[in-house]
Parts: C-alpha cells; sequence; structure tokens
C-alpha cells in the first residue's frame, strides 16, 4: 500500500520541482528573454524550408548585391538584400541558424558526454589515475581554444565535421574538472556512504548515486558552452576552416563577405547579428539556468 502511495506521488513531486524551478528562473527578466528568443531561433531552424521565401543556394544573377527592401534599390523579393552572387541573405540566414544550432548541440553532447565519464572516473578513484587525467587535461587548458581547434581542424581537413570535432575536443576539460570537483564533494556525503555500506558496486555507485546530484553545474556549463561553440565555429569558417561554400554557415558567410564589407554592409552585418543576438540569448537563458540551480543565488 505504501509502495503504491509513494509512486503515484512521484509526479506531484517532479511537478512541484519544475514549478519550483520556473519560479527562481522567471524571475531573471533577462533569462525569460533569452529563452524566447533562443526557443525562436530553434522554431526558425526547424521550419527553415517552409519559412525561408527561397533556397538558400539559388542564384539570382538579376539582383547581385541588391540593398534590403528599405533601402533604394531595395526589392520585396530580397527583404535582407542578396550577396555577391545574388543569393537571398534571409534565407541563407534561415538555413544557417540550423548548422549554428546542429554545431552547438553536437559539440555540448560530445564534450559533456565524454568529459562526465572521464572526470566521474577521476573524481571518484583519485590517486594516480586522477592525477593523469588532470595533467592531460591542464595540457589540453595550456592552449587557447581557437588556436588548438584551428590545427586540429588543419590537421584532419576543413569540414563542419571536424570543426565539431575540434570544438568538443577543446570545450572537454570544462566538463571534466567541473564533474572531478561536483563528484569530489558529493562522495564523502552520507547517502554515498550508506550506499557503500549496502554493497552497491563502484558502477552504479558512480552513475546512479553519485551524479544525478553533480548534474546542475554541468546543465548550466552545458548551455554557456552552447553559445561558445557557435562563436568558435563562426570564427573557424570565418577563417575559411569551416564549413565550405555554398553552405549557408554564418561564420562562412561572413567569410565570404569581407572584400564588400564597405560598398554592402548588409552581407556583413546581418549574419554577425545573427550570431550576435542568437549567443546572447544562450548567455542569458544559461545566466537564469544558474541562478535557479544554485540554491546560494535564489532570492528568497
Amino acid at each position: 500500500m505504501n509502495t503504491t502511495a509513494d509512486t503515484a506521488a512521484e509526479p506531484h513531486g517532479r511537478l512541484a520541482l519544475l514549478g519550483e524551478f520556473w519560479t527562481h528562473f522567471r524571475q531573471n527578466k533577462g533569462a525569460v528573454i533569452g529563452l524566447v528568443v533562443f526557443a525562436s531561433v530553434c522554431l526558425l531552424a526547424a521550419l527553415a524550408d517552409l519559412v525561408a521565401p527561397h533556397s538558400p543556394i539559388e542564384q539570382y544573377r538579376d539582383a547581385l548585391l541588391q540593398p534590403p527592401v528599405w533601402q533604394e534599390g531595395g526589392s520585396a523579393q530580397f527583404l535582407l538584400g542578396t550577396d555577391a552572387v545574388g543569393r537571398d541573405i534571409l534565407s541563407r540566414l534561415i538555413h544557417g541558424s540550423r548548422y549554428s544550432l546542429a554545431i552547438g548541440c553536437v559539440v555540448v553532447t560530445l564534450s559533456l558526454a565524454v568529459g562526465i565519464c572521464i572526470g566521474l572516473v577521476a573524481g571518484f578513484f583519485g590517486g594516480v589515475v586522477d592525477t593523469l587525467i588532470m595533467r592531460v587535461m591542464d595540457i589540453i587548458l595550456a592552449f587557447p581554444s581557437l588556436l588548438l581547434a584551428l590545427a586540429l581542424v588543419a590537421i584532419l581537413g576543413p569540414s563542419l565535421t571536424n570543426v565539431m570535432i575540434a570544438i568538443a575536443l577543446t570545450q572537454q576539460p570544462h566538463y571534466v574538472r567541473l564533474t572531478r570537483a561536483s563528484v569530489l564533494a558529493e562522495k564523502t556525503r552520507d547517502y554515498v556512504t550508506a550506499a557503500k555500506v549496502a554493497g552497491v558496486r563502484p558502477l552504479r555507485l558512480m552513475c546512479v548515486t553519485i551524479l544525478p546530484n553533480c548534474m546542475a553545474p554541468l546543465i548550466v556549463q552545458a548551455a554557456l558552452s552552447f553559445s561558445n561553440a557557435i562563436l568558435d565555429a563562426a570564427a573557424l569558417g570565418f577563417l575559411g576552416m569551416g564549413a565550405q561554400p555554398p553552405t549557408p554557415e554564418w561564420g562562412t558567410m561572413l567569410a565570404e563577405a569581407r572584400e564588400f564589407i564597405l560598398r554592402a554592409w548588409w552581407v556583413v552585418t546581418f549574419p554577425g547579428l545573427a550570431i550576435l543576438v542568437t549567443v546572447l540569448a544562450i548567455n542569458l537563458t544559461g545566466d537564469g539556468l544558474r541562478d535557479a540551480f544554485d540554491p546560494k543565488l535564489k532570492r528568497a
């Protein structure tokens, strides 16, 4: 009878936790705005084929470097103008959001998964294993992340896949260190000691008992790393080492528009604004997650 009551109470407890989380999250107005903007970008990316007025790679040779609709010479056919080969900038921005969001998702997933595994092992077992792992992470952190990613892409070859692998490798040490620190703090607590006394196996102890209590800071780090991944991918694309033309990735669009900065401001401004707004929205959302998860930052 008690088991049935406990099972029925679990969904209500989860709903109560979600309600408490949302209460603290929405106190940060900037975080709510950031979440709305980020959700809008995700929706645009999902519906890009329906929303975009043109194909992102279709060229209109009679409309080269056409200005936005509100400027003299603009046309309602191309609301944000066209680039040097007559492609619609608005359509390329909408489709480009898919690549930027995909980069962020893949990079965060890879670096988070590998970082958690390595950090769990380092924090749980300690000793020589911990020392060896952390020294390797220190070596990786000694290099500037963008420079290391650039070197890796140069070795692997310029492509979007190699960019994601390189950025994930440069971000992984942050997750390793954060996971290790959380595990070291949690493994001395009473509930972990009780699980050991009860005979819980090490693998279950790490993954089921300790890890769930370490996830809050990792979720915040993942949200903030998402924006860093987009920025690093855009930087590599700007240097010609990321997605290759005619892929409508925002960094690649900036690289293609460098020579037209003075006479066609729109080909540079709009991709730059897209990166700025998206990264700012993700950072604001990450700040809200940090405030909601960290009890010390919660307001009474």
